[in-house]
């Protein structure tokens, strides 16, 4: 520290002589400050990785976000691999992406998808969040990210579409939102299944116009109970049968659902009545009742929770064995489930409540014991 100091003196003593002793001293200190900075992370891209697993349908999902220095990222993903899991779900939030209509600024999701194809891994791209410019004029209508109107979904479908044809040959899957069964995620509104197929409607089209591969997951439905009418959200099952009912079969190529396990072993059978880890069994009834039998489901988010006060929480010990025991049902059971993608490996920085005791990995990149767990279960506790 000390010789600090005397490097930021002697720099003081010649910047003076240099610009004058008007010069503002709070500029002149960050002028110091910025000197001895620590270098930057140096991010070098190693060989192309492949990603060696027991079970293909193990998956996490990422939360790479609001992640902003690219060695967390690389490394973030090379745990994913390292974990055995070939697939990951990860946020590309609209908002973030274009700011102004028609003005993209890609540089995030580019070093996102260069690491998560240098790692060898599989995206499921989750799209969505309204940008201000593509909301209501706030001073006639309060709305919040998650409100989007009809009058915008066109917009939407540009960038849908610009994003699929970007990373068309490294991105072969996409959400259209998230979990619009509650209105949470729909704008703080009531929810309405047939809104959200006419929002399909509009950019399943465009999507495969950029790219005829792509795979349109609809839905990422929540598992909820909530009765017509609530003013938190609609029922998964009825939300579904809903959709079918407004024509929306037609617009997605395959569903996304969430698997929490809450409380229950993931062996529990499935009930309409519960919330548990198989009620993805009845998602899929649906889907076959409608002819949608050979479109499969891709489990976006599930896992369990080990907060040591939170009501839903499990032991750690049940989480870890909930979690490979939920993996091996989902490789064995359901052949129509290419992935399960456990919530989440980390978070950039602790969110202090008990979202935090559904991670792999801690801010600090420190491995917690279902990491672990999942690692021997696919076979990779001997990593490179």
């Amino acid at each position: 520290m000390e010789k600090i100091q005397e490097v930021g003196r002697k720099f003081a003593i010649r910047a003076r002589g240099w610009i004058g002793e008007g010069w503002p001293w709070a500029a002149l200190l960050f002028i110091i400050v910025w000197g001895v900075r620590p270098p930057g992370v140096l991010v070098t891209m190693p060989p192309q990785q492949q990603v060696h697993t027991s079970n293909p349908v193990v998956g996490i999902h990422t939360r790479l976000t609001d992640e902003v220095e690219e060695w967390k990222i690389q490394r973030s993903l090379a745990l994913v691999r390292e974990m055995g899991a070939p697939w990951i779900v990860e946020y590309f939030p609209w908002a973030y992406y274009e700011p102004e209509r028609g003005r993209y600024d890609w540089t995030h999701p580019d070093m996102v998808i260069r690491h998560a194809r240098n790692q060898g891994l599989t995206v499921i791209a989750r799209l969505g969040m309204t940008p201000a410019w593509a909301r209501p004029d706030p001073t006639e209508k309060e709305t919040t990210a998650t409100y989007l109107d009809a009058d915008s979904y066109s917009d939407f479908a540009h960038f849908v579409a610009a994003f699929a044809a970007r990373y068309k040959e490294d991105v072969q899957h996409i959400i259209i939102w998230n979990e619009p069964n509650l209105s949470f995620e729909w704008g703080y509104r009531p929810v309405d299944p047939a809104a959200y197929v006419d929002l399909l409607r509009v950019v399943y089209p465009a999507a495969h116009a950029a790219n005829p591969d792509i795979i349109v997951l609809g839905g990422a439905l929540a598992p909820t109970l909530e009765p017509v009418g609530s003013p938190a959200g609609l029922n998964d099952l009825l939300y579904l049968e809903a959709m079918y009912a407004a024509g929306g079969g037609a617009y997605f190529d395959a569903l996304a659902a969430h698997a929490y396990g809450l409380g229950f072993a993931p062996e529990t059978p499935p009930d309409p009545k519960l919330i548990n880890f198989r009620r993805v069994e009845l998602l899929r009834e649906i889907m076959d009742a409608h002819g949608d039998a050979g479109k499969p489901i891709y489990v976006t988010e599930a896992g369990w929770n080990d907060h040591p006060r939170w009501t839903w929480a499990v032991k750690p010990g049940q989480r870890i064995q909930y979690t490979l025991d939920a993996y091996t049902w989902a490789a064995e059971e359901w052949p129509w489930c290419p992935v399960v993608a456990m919530w989440m490996l980390r978070t950039p920085a602790r969110l202090r409540n008990y979202q935090d005791y559904y991670a792999y990995v801690t801010p600090e990149f420190q491995l917690r014991m279902i990491y672990t767990a999942v690692q021997a279960y696919t076979g990779n506790m001997s990593t490179d």
